[in-house]
């Protein structure tokens, strides 16, 4: 193993290792801490469902992630999280990058969760979603971890008592090395995390190139993409062209939603639009005790084409059921029915699931008992298709935030 990277959710996970396949290193996912040694594999990504657990628990869990990646022989390590830097006030981010710099005796990182293909790009150390300030996207609402700061040097060090610092875009612009001697500089002063601006694929190969012997990266997946091109110069691996290779897998598909986020939304739309079955979940007859999951499971096995059953609702409808029913029970009525399906689909021999939502993911991985996935080739940046380790099951694990309009379809096309 090259790399270890340490994922604060599920789709999360699966979106830097499709950045890690498509580069060329042949990388497995693997669902929480395993007992048993690491796989075969050039980088191993050991998915959590830590973003918004209280900070102690997401510190916990990292570290015994990051204890388990020592283990396996890694040479670096990557903690990854949302290219939108979710995160509540108190952290996850920050406290988890304290506490694995301090498990590595380091005293030095960057943060940079650019991702230029999905549009999120750092300027003057502000997070931009498109043309917009992350403050002033659709993550304003999210009813989990609301970004209402899009300055990243304020959002982190509002949750590390390490100083934060910043490296400007013209700074990334003269290369390699002069991203290194700023480096120098900030950790000279005593800064501990460093926002790094970003606004294209070249800066995220610049600067992976500059981090290259930093014992640890947090970052989102864009990063990730410039890795094994360095790990190749240095002869540690040999980029294999077919590490995005899937089997074939037929079988029946299905799309589940449970995320709220405004692309979602509009994913599930289109679907609807475009005619296709869909069935909605009400949390609130959920709470009543309707057996939503087995009405709609029946609804969807009785269907002669593939089925959307979703949870997705705008910003206002999800405020409501939260002041209703309470935020956290809100979410786990939603999951929980979700997984259920989940498991009863694939039970009656659904073999490719689309799954939108990290916490949605997270909950219907472990429903299904999956423990570790093999990544294939995305279906739109940062979401490829995954297969269960050992089963004739597709996954398509896909962050809220991600995708085009008409990702479900395009993801069900492409492995039909």
């Amino acid at each position: 193993m090259i790399l270890g990277v340490i994922a604060d959710d599920f789709t999360g996970a699966t979106d830097v290792a499709s950045m890690l396949v498509r580069a060329g290193l042949k990388t497995v996912q693997v669902i929480g801490v395993p007992d048993g040694p690491a796989p075969e594999a050039d980088a191993v990504v050991v998915a959590l469902k830590s973003r918004t657990n209280p900070a102690g628990e997401a510190v916990r869990d990292s570290l015994t992630a990051l204890d388990w990646l020592k283990t396996g022989g890694a040479r670096q390590f990557y903690f990854k999280y949302c290219s939108t830097f979710d995160s509540t006030a108190e952290g996850n981010i920050g406290p988890v990058t304290e506490a694995l710099l301090q498990a590595l005796g380091s005293d030095f990182t960057i943060a940079c969760p650019a991702f230029p293909e999905n549009s999120r790009t750092v300027f003057r150390g502000h997070l931009f979603v498109g043309d917009q300030l992350l403050s002033d996207s659709g993550m304003r609402h999210h009813p989990l971890t609301p970004m209402t700061d899009a300055n990243l040097v304020n959002v982190l060090q509002s949750q590390m008592p390490g100083a934060v610092g910043l490296v400007r875009y013209d700074t990334v612009a003269q290369g390699t090395a002069a991203l290194q001697a700023r480096f120098a500089e900030l950790r000279a002063e005593g800064v501990k995390c460093a926002v790094v601006d970003a606004i294209s694929n070249d800066d995220l190969r610049t600067i992976a190139a500059a981090c290259v012997e930093l014992p640890l990266i947090t970052a989102g997946s864009g990063v990730a993409l410039g890795l094994p091109e360095v790990y190749a110069a240095r002869g540690w691996v040999t980029p294999d062209a077919r590490a995005a290779e899937l089997p074939a897998v037929g079988g029946a598909a299905a799309v589940l939603s449970g995320s709220c986020s405004q692309a979602t939304n509009g994913q599930v739309q289109h679907w609807i639009d475009a005619g296709r079955p869909a069935r909605r979940i009400d949390p609130r007859e959920l709470a009543a005790g309707r057996p939503l999951a087995a009405e709609a499971l029946a609804w969807v096995l009785a269907q002669s084409e593939p089925a959307l059953v979703y949870a997705t609702s705008n910003p206002d409808d999800v405020r409501a059921v939260q002041a209703e029913l309470g935020v956290e029970r809100a979410g786990q009525l939603v999951e929980q029915c979700l997984a259920q399906i989940a498991h009863g689909l694939t039970e009656n021999g659904v073999r490719r699931l689309v799954v939108a939502g990290g916490e949605t993911s997270g909950a219907v991985v472990q429903a299904l008992g999956v423990s570790q996935l093999r990544i294939g080739a995305a279906i739109d940046p940062g979401v490829p298709w995954t297969q269960v380790e050992g089963r004739p099951l597709l996954l398509a694990l896909k962050s809220g935030n991600f995708g085009t309009v008409d990702f479900f379809g395009k993801a069900l096309q492409q492995v039909h």
